[in-house]
């Protein structure tokens, strides 16, 4: 049934070829600059409210723009919005658009922007991203089917002037504007295609680039977009983006001139990869962190979840020191807490009880708390991971298995394509599940936010304590920047005391670039916008 419905997503990008072989480099017109962009993934879907996958994100920021946008350091700068203004009480924005055309030629409006914050938060859509937007006044109740669309306090007071009502201030607003779910979508195109508004014979965008192909197992191509409203400034003409599951052919493909970047690397071949190529490599501290989600759904759940014992055993048996620094070795580190070091706004949080103890007494206690909750050598307990095909997952989930095994815990791993696993994580379909989180925009509610009750498919395992919720509606209604995180710190440390999730690491981005490749500049979101990149003649 998931693979239906990865398929069913495939068939609705219009894709028009299967498993074809990519051509070694695909010619380039005359006079043109192409990319050729190793993106790790299949996308599911170019659909700005459906979509989840940063390998989606990376195609979909070169066709749509929303009201801020990433700089080449990953910042938030002027998108769609020229200017914005906002209330004293920091409750009220009110964006002034640029004057901008979608791709037909048809003007960009802020009725645009009404039209794509209704949809992202209409039941109908199904969006899994819609509750990152619940800080809008009306949307909550809107996402639940309580409130009709129109009480979203999202309003056009003119073609190109834009209002947004926040339930409580956040500061963190224009980070999250630059998010592909705040993209624009074109109102005139989706009511008359409907989901077939995203292939490419009738995809229309607001970005530097226009979607022109889409062939499954092979590319998305996209092309320079001439009405886009700063076109003059844009180097590259087109982009092809490949799916690269396997980084160790990416990298070959790179060293042959048939990819300018693949944006992974197998972490345990950086160092090797610094000797052999050492132009190529780019790493950089990421927001970001890998973690294991405990199966707690009150109905779908793994039953020996419901014990916290059971799930504290869990975490505290996992080594990641050997994981992050002799595993791996790509400059991970080990994570303790969930919310990774370096978010803005936030000190962290203090870790759980048995941080600070060595592996040895962690699996001493880990042992007594599995006796406790009735498990042992005479009936041990038998799970099973899902976990993701790309190279760090199958690299760390034998180790996972390792450590609990230790502790006398039997544990078998299902290996799955990404998008199928995340299609599982997200159904429940899961008893114990691998995951990353990379930050939405630089706050500590980017992270915490997923496990607050009410947070739908992205909270995995369905952690669910009212204090938790509490704490952190306290932090969004807190203007004092010192308290709010006391708040969050608070929230974060009770959450790793229950613990729905074991953080297992923080992550590095690492991409391997070609040294042509101009404008690219390491950043913590790993954000790589193609209109800021232009590339000289490969060395041959």
């Amino acid at each position: 049934m998931i693979r239906n419905l990865f398929l069913a997503g495939v068939v609705a990008l219009g894709l028009s070829s299967c498993g074809q072989s990519a051509p070694s480099r695909p010619p380039c017109p005359a006079g043109k600059v192409c990319l050729q962009y190793g993106n790790v993934s299949e996308p599911q879907t170019l659909d700005p409210q459906l979509s989840t996958g940063t390998w989606e994100d990376r195609i979909q920021s070169d066709l749509l723009i929303g009201l801020s946008q990433s700089d080449p350091e990953g910042k938030p700068i002027p998108g769609m919005a020229e200017r914005w203004d906002i209330s004293p009480d920091g409750l009220v924005w009110t964006f002034h658009l640029r004057e901008a055309k979608w791709s037909d030629g048809v003007p960009v409006t802020a009725e645009d922007f009404v039209y794509s914050f209704r949809r992202l938060l209409d039941p109908k859509t199904g969006s899994e991203y819609a509750s990152v937007f619940y800080l809008v006044k009306g949307a909550r109740a809107v996402n639940e089917g309580k409130a009709p669309l129109e009480s979203l306090a999202v309003t056009a007071l003119d073609a190109r002037t834009l209002r947004v009502e926040l339930n409580h201030p956040a500061p963190y607003l224009i980070e999250l504007a630059k998010h592909h779910t705040m993209y624009p979508v074109p109102k005139h195109v989706v009511e008359r295609w409907g989901a077939d508004w995203i292939k490419p014979e009738h995809f229309v965008g607001n970005g530097p680039y226009i979607l022109k192909e889409v062939r499954l197992g092979n590319y998305v191509r996209s092309v320079k977009n001439p009405l886009f409203w700063n076109a003059a400034t844009v180097c590259i003409d087109e982009v092809y983006y490949y799916p690269t599951s396997d980084s160790i052919s990416a990298e070959r493909r790179i060293a042959r001139g048939e990819l300018d970047v693949n944006a992974d690397i197998q972490s345990n071949r950086i160092a090797f990869l610094r000797t052999k190529m050492p132009e190529f490599v780019r790493t950089n501290t990421y927001l970001g962190v890998t973690y294991i989600a405990f199966n707690n759904n009150p109905k779908t759940g793994f039953a020996a979840f419901r014990d916290r014992r059971v799930r504290q055993a869990l975490t505290m048996a996992i080594d990641r020191e050997f994981i992050a620094k002799k595993l791996l070795r790509g400059g991970q580190v080990p994570a303790m807490t969930f919310t990774p070091p370096g978010v803005a706004n936030y000190t962290g949080t203090k870790p759980p009880y048995w941080a600070a103890w060595p592996l040895a007494r962690r699996q001493a206690e880990a042992r007594r708390l599995l006796a406790q909750a009735g498990y042992g050598p005479r009936r041990p307990l038998k799970l099973e991971i899902k976990h993701r095909n790309t190279p760090d997952p199958m690299l760390f989930m034998p180790a996972v298995q390792s450590d609990w095994k230790e502790i006398g815990v039997e544990v078998t791993l299902a290996q799955q394509e990404v998008q199928i696993a995340y299609a599982d994580y997200r159904a429940r379909a899961f008893q114990v599940a691998d995951a990353a989180w990379i930050a939405d925009y630089n706050d500590p509610t980017s992270f915490l936010d997923l496990q607050r009750s009410f947070y739908g498919p992205q909270n995995y395992g369905d952690y669910n304590n009212p204090e938790y919720d509490r704490l952190m509606a306290l932090a969004d209604n807190e203007p004092d920047v010192t308290r709010r995180a006391a708040y969050m710190a608070e929230a974060e440390h009770l959450m790793l005391e229950d613990a729905p999730v074991a953080p297992v690491y923080f992550s590095v981005n690492k991409n391997l670039v070609r040294p042509e490749i101009t404008g690219w500049v390491d950043n913590l979101l790993d954000h790589h916008r193609t209109r800021w990149l232009c590339m000289k003649p490969l060395a041959r």
